[in-house]
C-alpha cells in the first residue's frame, strides 16, 4: 500500500510503498478516507522525540472498517470510524475513572514482539506513529483507540474529531471547565485554537480573544466566535488583553508550543485565573515563571493533553454537535489534498497559510 514514511528527522516525507499484515487481537483494519496534517505530526518530523525510523505518522484518521481481528469487542466491517493518539489499556486506575488520556499502560494498545510487525518495508519494521499511523491507504489500529461515527459525517470532518477537535475544545470544557461568563484568550489561531475558540463559544465566554501573527486569520477566528483580535508582534499582547479583559482573562490557551507565548499565557491570565500550555513543546525545553505570578496573583498553570478527553464520549458528542449546526467543522478544511502533496501543505501549515489540509485521496 502507498504511505508517506519518514525517514529522517528533516520534517519531510516519502511516498512509498509499504506492507501492512491482517488484524491480530483486537485490531482493528480501517480504510483510510480522510488523515488530517497535524502540526504535531510536524514537530516529530523534525526533531527526535524518540520514535524509532523509519515510521508512518498520521492519527487524525476517518475511515471504514475492512476487517477485525478475532478478539475485537465494539466494531464490525463497515462501520464508519475515527481514530485518536489517545491510547489505553481500559483496565488502569486512570481508564478506570474516565481519565483515558492518562492511560497508565499506553503500550497495551501496541503489538508484542512476538506478534510481529504492523507494518513493514520490504521485509523490516517500520513504525507505526502513535499507534495510528494514518498516513497512508490503511492502517492497524487497537479498538480502544477507535471510535464508531455517524455514517452520514463526511470523512475530512471526521478525521478533525481525532485530535483539533477534542484537543482544543476539550481544553476549555475538560480541562479548564469553563463557565458561561468567564473570559478567554487562545494563543495562535490554527486548527487546535480555532477550536478551543469554537468550545469556548459553545460554554458561553463573555469574552474570547484571538491572538495570532497574521492578520488574515482575524477573520476565520471571528467566524469560529472570537469577540477580539489582536495581531502578535504589533505591540504589546499582555497589555491588550489586560486592556480589554480590565486585568487578564479567567483562562489562557498556549496553542503553539514555545516559551515566550507559554509565558505570555501566564501573564495574561488574571488574579486566581490560569494558564493552558497546549502545544507540544521540544525535548528538552524548559520554561520560567515568576514565583509571584503563582503565589500573590495564584495564577494556576497546567499542561493539558488531547483536551483531557474520553474519546468515547466526547468524539461522538463533537460529532452530534456537528450534524446539528452547532459545531464548525467545515470552516476547518482548507484545502483536501493527495498524499502527495503532504510536504507541500505542510509547509503552508508551518508558514501559517491555513488551518488545517486533509489527505482524502492516494
Amino acid at each position: 500500500m502507498k504511505a508517506a514514511v519518514l525517514n529522517a528527522f528533516d520534517g519531510t516525507f516519502q511516498i512509498e510503498e509499504i506492507e501492512i499484515d491482517r488484524p491480530k487481537g483486537r485490531e482493528v483494519l480501517v480504510e483510510v478516507k480522510a488523515c488530517g496534517l497535524c502540526h504535531s505530526d510536524l514537530h516529530l518530523a523534525e526533531a527526535d522525540f524518540g520514535t524509532p525510523l523509519p515510521a508512518v505518522l498520521g492519527h487524525e484518521v476517518a475511515g471504514i472498517v475492512l476487517e477485525t481481528g478475532p478478539d475485537v469487542r465494539d466494531f464490525a466491517v463497515g462501520d464508519h470510524v475515527v481514530g485518536s493518539l489517545i491510547q489505553s489499556c481500559g483496565h488502569c486506575n486512570a481508564c478506570r475513572s474516565g481519565r483515558t488520556y492518562q492511560c497508565e499502560k499506553p503500550n497495551e494498545t501496541l503489538r508484542a514482539g512476538e506478534e510481529g510487525q504492523r507494518l513493514t518495508r520490504a521485509g523490516q519494521p517500520v513504525t507505526t506513529g502513535w499507534g495510528t499511523a494514518g498516513f497512508a491507504e490503511r492502517t492497524l489500529v487497537h479498538e480502544n483507540q477507535l471510535v464508531r461515527v455517524p455514517d452520514e459525517l463526511p470523512f475530512a470532518q471526521a478525521s478533525l474529531l481525532g485530535c483539533s477537535v477534542i484537543t482544543g475544545a476539550g481544553a476549555v470544557i475538560n480541562t479548564a471547565g469553563m463557565k458561561p461568563g468567564d473570559s478567554v484568550a487562545v494563543i495562535g489561531v490554527g486548527g487546535v485554537g480555532l477550536n478551543a475558540i469554537a468550545g469556548a463559544r459553545l460554554a458561553g465566554a463573555s469574552k474570547i480573544i484571538a491572538i495570532d501573527l497574521a492578520a488574515e486569520k482575524e477573520a476565520l477566528a471571528i467566524r469560529f466566535g472570537a469577540t477580539d483580535f489582536i495581531r502578535a508582534g504589533e505591540g504589546d499582547a499582555v497589555a491588550a488583553v489586560r486592556e480589554i479583559t480590565e486585568g487578564g482573562v479567567n483562562h489562557a490557551f498556549e496553542v503553539i508550543g514555545l516559551v515566550p507565548t507559554s509565558q505570555q499565557a501566564v501573564q495574561m491570565a488574571r488574579t486566581g485565573g490560569s494558564a493552558y500550555l497546549i502545544g507540544l513543546h521540544r525535548p528538552g525545553i524548559e520554561m520560567a515563571v515568576q514565583g509571584l505570578d503563582l503565589i500573590v496573583r495564584q495564577v494556576g498553570v497546567r499542561g493539558v493533553f488531547m483536551g483531557s478527553s474520553n474519546i468515547r464520549h466526547d468524539v461522538p458528542m463533537f460529532a452530534e454537535l456537528y450534524l446539528q449546526g452547532r459545531f464548525n467543522l467545515d470552516d476547518l478544511i482548507s484545502k483536501e489534498i493527495n498524499i502527495a502533496e503532504i510536504n507541500d501543505a505542510y509547509q503552508d501549515l508551518k508558514h501559517g497559510a491555513v488551518a488545517r489540509s486533509v489527505i482524502t485521496s492516494f
